[in-house]
């Protein structure tokens, strides 16, 4: 009997040893307790497609080297756009994970307006309701009253502006309108600074910084979705002291090379906690550059800019690093911003709840699992009016007539150009041979434009019914 006893206890304690040891060195994997990925946005504001070096071959472009890390480690995306190329409209559409015409999110808010609906959650609500630390330092720009703000709406510690660094009482066109009320800075739900002046301008780049790098030190040991929302390059553009003059290739240059170190500063904070490996990084734009303004606006290569459905306006510089996930590289095919709620979530663990969106989960595509993107189109639409279907794949891209704003006369040192209206009529563009949307091939492909054309019908009636193609 007391043999029988001896010979049990060895056998447990040689089993406890035994899964102690195979934890110690990961034969058996303990997943209930594996940490959810972290997740930091980076989104910045009329940002070129151009002003970053992954994305141009100007050798005589300002360097920014942190940028270039990110996209050396990550994946460099290609063809990623957003549905609206303005401020509001791009902003609600990455946070919901909807069509501007599901949310009624258009175009850019004015101060005291109401913005997003309550009834569509954001990411920060979701996030927050799985578990979360959320944070938001930068610009809103989704809604400007008690409710829709955001320390009211998912996010836990915020700071920063309510709408763009321009809706002040020194706004270059119509000061009388913007700058009706003042230009405020908030901290987590109270007014700080109840009117910006220029000298706050210049310090909002590194404020927004400080408080990321701070977030993510004291919240190394939970799970955190950090969203940084620039306000720069936005016009009127400012820069710290220490980075005024330093590019030696003039104001916006400075812009851009305070924003690659505060993507140095965020990036580095992550590595220091150790959180490196875990976290998924994304920077990007909410859309092309605001090109009145010239010297004092980003660049990009393709047609048009912000406030167009152009790909000069839609389309967005954008990295992802994902070092548990993705391997680094490049992804050359087309990918719209309202799929990355979905896709977060289902990264995270996070519910997305009863609420219908329509973006999709890409990480079978963007992992390279599927070939296909889950999406039948992508819709693009300025303000209130549909205005673009293109092929899920990228490849075709159909205008619906309308009207569209060009620069007649560009801007400079911060002065406002002149634009004029121009007109395009039904238009097939083939994106792969022709990325700057300059020869309309509807007549030879007239199947590709009746397929795309159903789409929009189909967009239309759920979406835009007051809309006519």
């Amino acid at each position: 009997m007391k043999f029988i006893k001896l010979h049990l206890l060895l056998l447990l304690g040689l089993t406890f040893f035994s899964s102690c040891t195979s934890s110690k060195n990961n034969f058996v994997e303990d997943t209930s307790n594996k940490k959810k990925p972290n997740v930091v946005i980076i989104f910045l504001d009329d940002s070129g497609y151009a002003d970053f070096n992954p994305f141009n071959d100007d050798k005589n472009a300002v360097a920014t080297p942190h940028v270039d890390q990110l996209s050396q480690e990550g994946v460099k995306l290609t063809n990623f756009y957003v549905p609206q190329a303005v401020c509001s409209a791009s902003r609600a559409a990455l946070l919901t994970g909807s069509y501007p015409g599901r949310t009624k999110v258009f175009a850019a808010h004015k101060a005291k307006e109401r913005g997003l609906d309550t009834q569509f959650p954001t990411m920060g609500e979701l996030f927050e309701k799985s578990g979360y630390k959320t944070a938001l330092f930068g610009k809103w720009h989704c809604g400007d009253q008690e409710d829709t703000r955001p320390h009211n709406r998912g996010f836990q510690e915020t700071a920063g502006l309510m709408y763009s660094n321009d809706m002040w009482k020194y706004h270059p066109v119509a000061p009388e309108v913007w700058g009706k009320n003042p230009l405020q800075y908030w901290e987590n739900g109270k007014v700080t600074i109840n009117d910006i002046t220029k000298d706050d301008q210049k310090q909002l780049t590194k404020w927004y910084t400080e408080k990321a790098v701070d977030f993510i030190n004291r919240n190394n040991e939970d799970p955190f979705l950090l969203y940084v929302t620039h306000s720069m390059p936005h016009a009127p553009i400012y820069c710290s002291d220490e980075f005024d003059g330093k590019s030696g290739k003039g104001l916006y240059a400075d812009v851009t090379l305070e924003l690659d170190w505060s993507v140095g500063q965020i990036t580095k904070a992550l590595k220091e906690n150790g959180l490196d490996e875990n976290t998924i990084v994304i920077f990007s734009s909410d859309n092309g550059p605001w090109s009145i303004f010239g010297n004092h606006a980003g660049k990009t290569p393709f047609r048009e800019a912000k406030a167009t459905s152009f790909d000069g306006g839609t389309k967005s510089a954008t990295i992802i690093k994902y070092p548990n996930g993705l391997k680094a590289g490049a992804f050359d095919k087309a990918i719209c911003s309202i799929d990355l709620l979905p896709t977060l979530a289902n990264l995270c663990d996070v519910s997305l709840g009863e609420t219908e969106i329509d973006g999709k989960d890409i990480w079978p595509y963007l992992s390279g699992d599927e070939k296909d993107n889950p999406h039948p189109y992508y819709a693009f639409s300025t303000g209130a009016q549909l205005e673009v279907i293109m092929s899920a794949d990228g490849k075709w891209k159909l205008h619906l007539p309308h009207k569209y704003r060009k620069v007649k006369k560009y801007g400079k040192d911060g002065g406002y150009g002149k634009y004029t209206r121009e007109k395009i009529e039904l238009s097939l563009f083939d994106l792969e041979n022709d990325p700057y949307e300059k020869v309309n091939v509807a007549d030879k492909h007239p199947e590709v434009v009746k397929e795309l054309q159903a789409f929009a019908e189909a967009h239309k009636k759920k979406f835009y019914s007051k809309v006519t193609l």
